[in-house]
């Protein structure tokens, strides 16, 4: 899987996050297609960091990149 088209589709998934003072961060992205993440800033302590995780980044990436089976937060 390309890491550079992910870094692409999660550049345009950030500025929601950061409008809220939080922000992710690619950690890696595994030949099995799991693409991990850390989430900073506000996102990291925020009970509603799953639903942001999974409604969010995890449904834009599988989206836009068949190839993502799975996002995970590390």
């Amino acid at each position: 899987m390309d890491e550079k088209k992910v870094k692409e589709v999660l550049d345009e998934v950030r500025p929601q996050l950061q409008a809220d003072g939080g922000d992710a961060e690619l950690v890696e992205v595994t030949d099995e297609g799991i693409v991990k993440v850390r989430l900073v800033g506000a996102c990291a302590g925020c009970p509603m960091s799953t639903m942001t995780l999974a409604m969010g980044i995890e449904k834009t990436l599988k989206d836009r990149i068949p190839e993502v089976k799975k996002v995970e937060a590390v």
